[in-house]
């Protein structure tokens, strides 16, 4: 057994009268990345310069506002790159950079001395306030660590007198998640104070998970502590920065603004030490399937992947909402029919407002391509079939042909694993377009003679087709083009064939538009039954070499049952 009772629950606050859970997100936070920081420490090997401002150019693509681009009094390549920054004027005028720096004297100093030139920075200090961390690495009391703050509040505020910028003020309670609530409050509360924070002097006071300890639920309800007990909340932006220790981190995120939050700062793709940071992109697209406005651009998903794995050198997972490779796949056979139905009806009713099964959200929106939604292995079925032979290559196929078709493509995959779009397009037209054994067709001319009194029919075929390796012209009439071609057939010595479903449509547009037809024909005195397709300009053709196809599947039915 594991040792459990090794482990305790961290009681931090009880809030009885809790408003969160009637809240709903109703419009974006102030996002702040902190790829370039957390993000970049957490790295096996961090970020070059180079990979830097490519990172950063992508954040403010996105349309970051704010970005943490290090902690330059503690590295010299993070002061290097501010520096760039700067000197190469590539932070936009609606762009704040932030920066980070431990509450101590000379880190400080070091920090302003590289945003030297700067308009406006947010300036992020931080000490940590937890329990724990006041015991075991400070041995410090709660005066004592609260003196940590003021002091380096105070020396901030006094350096910002020879600062020709504005420097707009980020303080964090470390490791918030493990310090009792009521001194949280308390210390937030003095550095306000020596700030002089007001309402048109904010300062961001940062509530960071530092290690997730808990429950979403309960960081939701030390949010809305720290927002309701604050002295005055009005003069401050609270932020979160989550982390995903217990694997919430997203859903820690989403309570917390329904708890008060009015900014977040994470990740790319959830990267940051440990389990990693919140992922603002899951954050963002979240919001965006609810109808609300992330206020960050995704829509070039792939191009967005690539740049971060290739900054980071870390990949994407596979199943990492909205952007991994599998996470707008199917491969079960139920969820293939139902996407496959549901994206139909969206087009055919024009819908305004995406419903489609299984799919929470439009994988066109994020620049992701229909064609891998569906992927077929051993577990798909007809509908996982008719989406590819659809959406990929542009064939509706009847739904008793899915079910034909499905049973050749299953037991392809059975034997060989997945099978990919063109494999299943190279069998399909094997199978029922480009059979011409032993009947091929040749030429076929249609004759109107409706107006002939002496004949019941208005319907002429001529039919030139090569039957076992020889030429032959038979002639049909009917009422229309099938009936006459069927009639060709029957009254000339070939097995006896009874239409039983017929349907076409045009596989492309323009001037070199092709009709696919499709026939189902059973051959008369047997339970013989099979599908053929036709492929060709004219209509009539595509249906004629249809019939033939089917033909040539029933010889083929025939001679294996003999």
């Amino acid at each position: 057994m594991m040792n459990y009772q090794k482990y305790k629950r961290f009681e931090t606050v009880s809030l009885k009268d809790r408003t969160w859970p009637d809240k709903t997100i109703e419009k974006a936070p102030i996002w702040c990345s902190v790829d370039l920081r957390d993000g970049n420490q957490a790295l096996v090997t961090p970020m070059n310069i180079q990979e830097k401002v490519k990172m950063f150019k992508l954040l403010v693509e996105l349309g970051f506002k704010e970005i943490e681009v290090g902690f330059p009094s503690a590295s010299q390549i993070e002061y290097d790159f501010l520096r760039l920054l700067i000197e190469e004027n590539l932070i936009p005028d609606d762009v704040t950079v932030q920066v980070l720096t431990q509450c101590r004297e000379h880190l400080i100093k070091r920090t302003f001395e590289a945003l030297d030139g700067l308009d406006r920075a947010i300036v992020h200090i931080y000490n940590s306030t937890s329990i724990l961390q006041r015991d075991v690495v400070f041995n410090k009391d709660k005066d004592e660590i609260k003196k940590i703050a003021t002091d380096g509040c105070a020396l901030v505020k006094k350096l910002c007198d020879n600062f020709k910028g504005q420097v707009i003020l980020e303080y964090s309670p470390e490791s918030f998640t493990g310090t009792e609530m009521d001194y949280a409050v308390e210390v937030v509360d003095a550095v306000l104070d020596v700030w002089g924070a007001s309402k048109d002097n904010k300062v961001i006071v940062n509530l960071p998970s530092t290690v997730e300890m808990d429950t979403p639920n309960v960081f939701a309800d030390q949010v809305e502590y720290v927002c309701r007990n604050l002295k005055d909340r009005e003069r401050a932006i609270i932020s979160v920065h989550p982390h995903n220790d217990r694997g919430c981190g997203v859903a820690a995120t989403e309570l917390a603004l329904m708890a008060g939050a009015d900014r977040v700062e994470g990740t790319l793709f959830g990267n940051g030490e440990r389990t990693g940071n919140v992922d603002i992109v899951t954050v963002a697209l979240n919001m965006y399937t609810h109808g609300v406005n992330p206020e960050l651009d995704f829509t070039q998903m792939n191009d967005i992947k690539r740049t971060y794995e290739e900054c980071t050198k870390m990949e994407v997972d596979p199943r990492s909402p909205y952007a991994g490779q599998l996470v707008f796949t199917a491969f079960s056979g139920s969820h293939q029919d139902a996407i496959n139905k549901g994206i139909h009806k969206y087009h055919e009713r024009h819908q305004k407002q995406w419903e489609v099964p299984y799919l929470p959200i439009d994988p066109a929106d994020l620049n992701r391509q229909y064609e891998p939604i569906v992927r077929i292995n051993s577990q798909s079925g007809k509908g996982g079939v008719a989406f590819v032979m659809d959406t990929v290559f542009g064939y509706h196929l009847p739904k008793p042909l899915q079910g034909d078709f499905a049973k050749i493509v299953q037991n392809i995959s059975e034997a060989e694993g997945e099978v990919s779009p063109e494999r299943i397009y190279d069998t399909f037209r094997n199978e029922y377009i480009e059979n011409e054994e032993p009947f091929q067709f040749i030429y076929q001319k249609l004759t109107d003679i409706s107006e002939d009194t002496e004949n019941e029919y208005e319907r002429k075929v001529e039919l030139t087709i090569r039957d076992h390796g020889e030429e032959r012209t038979i002639i049909g009439y009917g009422n229309g083009p099938i009936d006459a071609v069927k009639n060709a057939f029957n009254d000339n010595g070939y097995h006896y064939i009874h239409l039983l479903d017929y349907s076409e449509h045009a596989l492309t547009s323009g001037s070199s538009a092709k009709a696919a037809a499709y026939v189902q024909l059973r051959a008369k005195g047997t339970s013989i039954i099979e599908w053929g397709v036709g492929v060709h300009p004219n209509i009539t053709t595509a249906t004629i070499k249809a019939i033939i196809s089917a033909m040539n599947r029933i010889h083929k039915d025939m001679r294996e049952a003999a």
